[in-house]
C-alpha cells in the first residue's frame, strides 16, 4: 500500500509551503512511522518531534492531521493523501515542530 503525506514545511517568519512525500506502508503503521520513513529515505531535514521511549508521558508527536489535533503515533496511515501541519496557536519552530513547553519551563541558554 502507498500513502502520500502532504506536510506543511517552513520556519518561523517565512511563508509555509506544502511538500508531498509518497511512502509504502503496511496495515497498522502509524503516521509517525510514515514521517520516520520520509526522514530516513527522502529528506533528513524534515523536523518533527517524538519520544516514544517515554510511553504514555510523551505527547510530543501532537500535530494537525487532516485538520484535527491528534498524535502521529496513534493515527494510522491510509491510502491516499494525509495532510500534516504544525499545531495551531503555538509558536512555530520549524516544519511540524512548535513550542510546546510553558514559558516558565523552557531551557534558557
Amino acid at each position: 500500500m502507498r500513502a502520500v503525506l502532504a506536510i506543511q514545511r517552513g520556519m518561523s517568519g517565512e511563508p509555509p509551503r506544502v511538500e508531498r512525500f509518497e511512502v509504502s506502508f503496511e496495515a497498522g503503521q502509524s503516521v509517525l512511522d510514515g514521517l520516520r520513513i520520509v526522514r530516513q529515505q527522502a529528506d533528513p531535514s524534515l523536523a518533527f518531534r517524538f519520544s516514544c521511549i517515554n510511553a504514555n508521558a510523551c505527547k510530543e508527536c501532537m500535530m494537525l492531521i487532516d485538520g484535527d489535533v491528534d498524535y502521529a503515533c496513534t493515527v494510522r496511515l491510509k491510502e491516499g493523501v494525509t495532510a500534516l501541519a504544525p499545531l495551531p496557536k503555538k509558536a512555530l519552530i520549524r516544519d511540524l515542530v512548535t513550542e510546546i513547553a510553558p514559558p516558565d519551563e523552557r531551557l534558557r541558554f
